[in-house]
């Protein structure tokens, strides 16, 4: 596959969103909408919902960091949804799921917090037999994406579509099995982390995921979710 390079997370959603385009027609996928993984899928999935004429919106995952290295994911949580754990890490390290209570119950809090900004009190959308592109800056370990993607099962979609500029090869051809679609530019062999293949990688603001959510979920959030 490919190696690429982008300038910025603005030019690998533009590229990206050629990319999911192109499926899209060849699908004909029904009534899209683009969910972005905050804060850094924000400006990628921006680009993509633009190029599918399709709403924005965001699925609130955290990352579940090592002890001592929080940069090091080695679980996730999405939404209310129980914590997803990289089995073969935590028995690499020695350490079980309830050591890391305290590290879960933290996330879990930002969930909250993040969704409480970002929604300000609008409902999330109802994803019930649409496609749903669910976009990232990246995949590394995909343990982030899997918290999603499980999530995203329960709204019972009728398409998974994870999209993403560069990727794991191994985290790729984990998570392909449980999406319908798998999007990935780029997934070089020498990978080791996803900021290595941006030109800028500065880190997203708050400020900047509110502009991009008000400029393209308008239309999305004032339609209320159908009640199951």
């Amino acid at each position: 596959m490919e190696e690429l390079r982008f300038e910025d997370r603005r030019d690998a959603g533009r590229r990206l969103g050629e990319r999911v385009h192109e499926l899209a027609i060849g699908q004909a996928w029904p009534d899209p909408v683009v969910l972005a993984l905050p804060r850094g899928g924000v400006p990628v999935a921006a680009e993509v919902a633009r190029a599918l004429g399709a709403p924005m919106d965001v699925l609130v995952a955290r990352k579940i960091g090592l002890p001592g290295q929080p940069e090091v994911g080695i679980g996730a949580i999405a939404g209310e949804a129980p914590p997803i754990f990289d089995e073969r890490a935590l028995r690499m390290l020695g350490i079980t799921p309830d050591e890391l209570g305290a590290d879960v119950a933290r996330e879990r809090n930002e969930v909250h917090r993040c969704e409480a900004l970002y929604r300000r009190g609008h409902p999330a959308p109802d994803l019930r037999d649409r496609a749903v592109v669910l976009v990232d800056d990246g995949l590394a370990t995909g343990v982030t994406a899997r918290a999603a993607v499980h999530l995203l099962r329960d709204e019972e979609p009728a398409r998974v579509i994870l999209a993403v500029p560069v990727g794991d090869r191994r985290a790729a051809a984990e998570l392909r099995p449980e999406v319908d679609d798998l999007v990935c530019l780029s997934q070089p062999p020498d990978f080791r982390a996803v900021g290595l293949w941006y030109e800028d990688f500065d880190q997203v603001s708050d400020d900047e995921v509110l502009h991009l959510l008000r400029s393209l979920s308008i239309p999305e959030r004032l339609r209320p979710a159908r009640h199951r």
